[in-house]
């Protein structure tokens, strides 16, 4: 075999347990217990202080490449998502020059990516007026899936689709078993929403109220059920949504859903007026409605834990004003994720088998992906050593996301990545080696 790693403690279908495990071209080609007499050209041996993960999978990410790569880009963003344990993104189709709405723009970006990426990345194309003839040749082209809005998506080239377009977009998706990932807040409750102007993040999440993003759930579970499409919410902050969530799936809706760590680590009451950096969108609400959101893991009512890394430059967070109303709104989270909810899980009772059923089972399983996520002999042999004991506090200025702005500076955090391995070698994030990904082909 190529390698064979030796663990006290792995993350396996078994649990938490010592493993010895062997990979060959790229792959993970044995798992055996501790002791299993393998032979390697290289054996690496892990310390007891440390866990051997599956890599993590992030399907909710913003590279912002081409066109905006001011904010980000593919080379930046997969060196932060490489230390903090994620080997697979999944790119969201706007926010850059063109967004990826036909097969045109998706070759583009695939251009603009290759040779860059230090992970695999895989794109979402993106469903939106007047686009309804491209979507079948972007699922053909190996897009995952088509991401909507149902409101202003923040940038005038992504526009979003009324009640008739989504059911128009979920019709035409099920024709070919497409899945649709709606950004679920409804714009008529929001423009009659206050004015969210102003240096109060109260008056910010008054702005965003629950009931819009309630509103855009119910519409969206209504409309899967009526077209048998597959569809998935992003991005959850609304606990008042979990008992649809529930319901819709007990009653054979093809319906999953996720949120972000930072809806799980921060609450409303401790963002102190101008901290434009905990802008996004929907808002961070709460201590209550993160205590439930928990609980909705718990139950598995939400599948999957993904960043929503949605960087800019920190001109565009308005720290000059600490105006809400015209600070961007994203939350850069990507190398962070992995100890964000590590932090606040094992608080709860939570084991580190739950964190990668979130962060690399159940996203790889939602996105299709049948190579990824488990420490399992046939898959990609994906690492994360990460050192669950060990404690941090978070200095923006060392983050390898491009733009050093981030809700996560000066916080302390428990969990320490030491290093990512994709397909067997570790990623230094000298030599990009990661590869881009096609829905059906991994």
């Amino acid at each position: 075999m190529d390698l064979v790693i030796k663990v006290a403690r792995a993350v396996t279908a078994a649990g938490e347990v010592p493993a010895t495990i062997g990979v060959d071209g790229g792959r993970i080609v044995a798992v055996e217990p501790a002791g299993a007499d393998l032979d390697g050209e290289r054996v690496l041996e892990l310390g007891e202080d440390v866990v051997l993960l599956p890599g993590l999978v992030d399907t909710h990410v913003h590279v912002n490449d081409p066109g905006r790569t001011e904010w980000e880009g593919f080379a930046s963003a997969t060196r932060a998502a490489a230390a903090g344990g994620v080997t697979t993104i999944v790119d969201m189709p706007l926010n850059s020059l063109p967004p990826t709405v036909d097969v045109a723009s998706l070759e583009v970006k695939r251009k603009t990516a290759e040779g860059r990426v230090h992970v695999d990345v895989g794109f979402w194309g993106g469903a939106i007026p007047g686009n309804l003839a491209d979507l079948r040749g972007l699922h053909e082209a190996g897009v995952f899936g088509f991401k909507s809005f149902l409101l202003h998506s923040g940038v005038d080239e992504f526009p979003p689709l009324d009640a008739r377009g989504l059911e128009e977009a979920m019709t035409e998706l099920r024709t070919f078993d497409g899945m649709i990932i709606v950004h679920a807040e409804d714009s008529d409750a929001i423009d009659h929403a206050p004015d969210p102007h102003g240096e109060k993040y109260e008056d910010f999440l008054h702005s965003r109220p629950r009931g819009a993003e309630n509103v855009a759930i119910a519409q969206v579970i209504e409309l899967a059920r009526k077209t048998g499409v597959r569809a998935h919410i992003l991005h959850l902050s609304s606990s008042d949504a979990l008992p649809m969530v529930e319901s819709a799936r007990r009653d054979g809706v093809r319906l999953t859903a996720e949120t972000c760590p930072h809806y799980l680590s921060f609450t409303a009451e401790e963002i102190g007026d101008g901290a434009t950096q905990f802008k996004c969108c929907p808002p961070i609400r709460e201590a209550g409605n993160r205590e439930l959101l928990w609980k909705g893991l718990a139950d598995g009512v939400i599948d999957c834990v993904v960043t929503d890394h949605s960087p800019c430059t920190p001109e565009l967070k308005r720290f000059d004003s600490g105006d809400f109303g015209l600070a961007w709104g994203g939350i850069a989270g990507l190398q962070l994720g992995l100890p964000a909810v590590w932090t606040q899980a094992r608080q709860r009772g939570f084991a580190l088998t739950d964190v990668v059923r979130w962060m690399a089972e159940h996203p790889a399983a939602q996105a299709g992906m049948r190579r990824k996520g488990h420490l399992a002999p046939g898959y990609d042999a994906d690492f994360s050593v990460f050192a669950p004991d060990e404690a941090f506090v978070v200095d923006v200025a060392k983050l390898k996301h491009r733009n050093p702005v981030s809700a996560y500076h000066g916080r302390p955090l428990a969990g320490v990545v030491r290093s990512t391995w994709l397909r067997g070698e570790e990623i230094t994030g000298e030599d990009p080696a990661g590869v881009l990904l096609t829905r059906g082909d991994c």
